[in-house]
């Protein structure tokens, strides 16, 4: 059983990576969208902090060590370091700022960074949030690079789908 968490700044390509990942057959989870990401106050009181639901994360991660399937979770959430002991690979998905913010202008997939207030959200969390990830990361992919090839390094690392891993 393999777990391998995609996470990256928005605008890396991890949803359109998934998306991949799961038409080769792999388990995937895009924690963005279903219910496993929840809203916790900030101890300050000064705004909310999206975080991963630790309970359904843990069942998830509990049902594949089980099933001998390969898994790719993608998030950036700040409480997925506690889950790190748990996943054979944290890959970094990675690209300059200017290549995100040109990336979020255009893309029709999720709403996220069209307004200005994203936009300097999304360029503080690259100055702040990005080198914590970097040092918590066991790969890092520059996703400059064809989406097929960073498909295919990441396939690299899982091992083949259950589908194709089994007789």
């Amino acid at each position: 059983m393999t777990v391998i968490l995609v996470t990256g700044m928005s605008g890396t390509g991890k949803s359109s990576t998934l998306n991949l990942l799961a038409g080769r057959g792999y388990r995937v989870v895009d924690t963005d969208f279903g219910g496993w990401i929840e809203q916790v106050p900030l101890p300050d009181g000064a705004g909310i902090e999206p975080q991963w639901n630790e309970e359904r994360i843990e069942a998830l991660i509990s049902e594949h060590e089980q099933s001998g399937e390969p898994l790719f979770i993608a998030g950036a959430v700040w409480n997925q370091y506690k889950f790190y002991p748990r996943l054979d690979q944290v890959v970094l998905l990675s690209a300059p700022l200017d290549v995100l913010l040109e990336r979020i202008a255009v893309r029709e997939t999720n709403p996220f960074g069209k307004t200005e207030e994203e936009r300097g959200r999304i360029v503080a969390d690259v100055a702040e949030i990005e080198p914590l990830l970097r040092s918590a990361a066991t790969v890092e992919i520059d996703t400059r690079k064809p989406l097929a090839d960073i498909v295919d390094h990441l396939a690299e690392l899982a091992g083949p789908p259950a589908s194709l891993g089994r007789p």
